[in-house]
């Protein structure tokens, strides 16, 4: 089978707005130069559209022109290395997917152990937030949630009573194991990410699990979170303002 015809065979079956390069096909191929002459060919038909310099993508056409690949396909050789989970979405980009906030930013926000510089990527702008803890599949849903606690003053559109509610709604719901874990977790973030987790599992009556969070934290220390405590009860207790 010729080059192109490969190619145009392996991306029909790639489901829409799937993001590849050039590199996708070497393996099979092994002509580097034939690859990038077919992938620039099909751009110009219309068949694939190009994300960035060396990445492609199927486009899914609507009444309302060509959708975008998603945020993870965006930066997926930012989140996964050789099999390996690395990285995660976080902040900006998942605070809609939680019901933080009505607004879908085009800032791409990724939580890694090894940060590296921000840039840009056609009309996303990637950023990166330090995660001292293992990133594995299984905690990347509570590390999105301990993150939104961390910057809950950064969150759009949102003030933090109504951000505290709705964490208060999201936090009922884990099971007893992953709140436990939740807090080992926390005691990798910054004192007020610990004080504000332990004021709102306090507030779900989980007083069995806050204590490791209460001795982490200076009792003298204050922390200026607005709001908070017109919906945490024990706000005071753990120094929030």
């Amino acid at each position: 089978m010729k080059t192109p015809e490969y190619i145009a065979l392996t991306i029909d079956r790639l489901p829409k707005g799937y993001v590849f390069t050039y590199a996708d096909f070497i393996a099979e191929v092994n002509k580097k130069e034939a690859v990038i002459k077919a992938l620039n060919r099909m751009v110009k038909a219309g068949k694939i559209a190009k994300l960035s310099k060396g990445k492609y993508y199927k486009p899914e056409n609507t009444p309302f022109g060509i959708l975008q690949p998603n945020q993870a396909q965006v930066v997926k050789d930012l989140l996964e290395e050789d099999g390996k989970i690395v990285g995660y979405l976080t902040g900006y980009s998942i605070y809609n997917q939680l019901g933080l906030t009505t607004q879908v930013s085009n800032i791409i926000q990724i939580g890694k152990n090894q940060i590296r510089p921000n840039f840009k990527r056609e009309r996303y702008f990637i950023s990166f937030i330090r995660q001292k803890n293992t990133i594995t599949k299984e905690n990347i849903p509570l590390l999105q949630i301990l993150d939104s606690i961390r910057y809950i003053k950064k969150i759009p559109d949102a003030t933090i009573e109504t951000s505290c509610k709705r964490l208060l709604s999201i936090i009922k719901n884990l099971s007893e194991k992953d709140k436990g874990t939740m807090v080992r977790l926390a005691l990798k973030y910054p004192p007020v990410t610990k004080a504000l987790l332990g004021a709102l599992l306090e507030e779900l009556k989980e007083s069995s699990l806050i204590e490791p969070l209460y001795k982490s934290i200076n009792p003298i220390t204050k922390y200026k979170l607005k709001g908070a405590g017109n919906l945490l009860r024990t706000a005071g207790k753990w120094n929030i303002v």
